[in-house]
């Protein structure tokens, strides 16, 4: 059992926000079926997102999970999702707040409303892309300016805020020198795959910004991101590669996205 919430916390206290949802569901759960026990297993995973840039994009990829994952063919139809309250077809509860997301799609609350169920509903059937793929250091999802300014105003400068799991995760990530080491070591007798991979997982998992793995490797910023597209989509039908990536990822202990 999992789900997906898309939070803004001005208070930084997102460990306390799921430890309250988690333990108040699990209790609701556990009594209503009889049943004792966690419900959910592992820590939750937390990506600190550009809501500019990112956030219509989102709050679709969330609402269309579950026809996705062919537990419905419409996402009104599934009784777990705020879209029914996004697209104005009924109440949503009093803390739920969808203001931000519709002003992205118009002035006038029904407007809005009617344009973002023609914006999510366009997209069933569609092959599209998920925003998760971008995501930076298996941390961050945004533009280079984002992560560079992420990067300079919290980490390195003072500790991290432990209520802040996101910035915690990208303090101790590999630097680029080391994970273009350890992949030329796996790959030493093909370089042209070896720079591929270095570049996906520097982009993957170093956590830096785009200028500096482009930097490292003597290649524009674009072409890091092309590189990394490329190996992330070859990955899905090359098995071996996948293996061997694998293999690089845990000898630098970090994980896949």
């Amino acid at each position: 059992m999992h789900y997906h919430l898309l939070l803004e916390t001005p208070r930084g206290n997102l460990s306390q926000i799921m430890a309250h949802v988690n333990g108040a569901y699990t209790t609701y759960f556990n009594v209503k079926r009889q049943r004792a026990g966690h419900l959910f297993q592992g820590r939750y995973k937390a990506i600190l997102v550009e809501r500019e840039q990112y956030a219509e994009e989102l709050s679709r990829y969330i609402h269309l999970n579950p026809v996705r994952a062919g537990v419905v063919a419409k996402p009104e139809e599934h009784a777990w999702s705020s879209y029914r309250a996004y697209a104005g077809l009924a109440a949503g509860p009093t803390w739920m707040v969808r203001d931000w997301v519709l002003s992205r799609f118009g002035a006038r609350e029904r407007r809005a409303q009617q344009r973002y169920r023609d914006y999510v509903e366009g997209g069933i059937g569609q092959e599209l892309r998920s925003p998760l793929d971008k995501v930076v250091a298996s941390t961050l999802l945004g533009s280079e300016a984002f992560v560079g300014w992420v990067q300079e105003e919290f980490v390195g400068k003072k500790p991290v805020d432990r209520e802040l799991p996101a910035l915690r995760a990208i303090a101790d990530k590999p630097a680029v020198e080391a994970i273009r080491r350890v992949v030329e070591d796996r790959f030493g007798e093909d370089p042209a795959t070896a720079r591929r991979v270095g570049l996906y997982l520097c982009h993957r998992h170093s956590g830096r910004r785009l200028k500096e793995i482009g930097a490292e490797y003597g290649v524009t910023e674009s072409a890091v991101t092309q590189a990394s597209r490329r190996v992330a989509d070859a990955l899905k039908e090359n098995q071996s590669l996948r293996k061997s990536v694998r293999q690089v990822e845990r000898a630098l202990d970090v994980s896949e996205v």
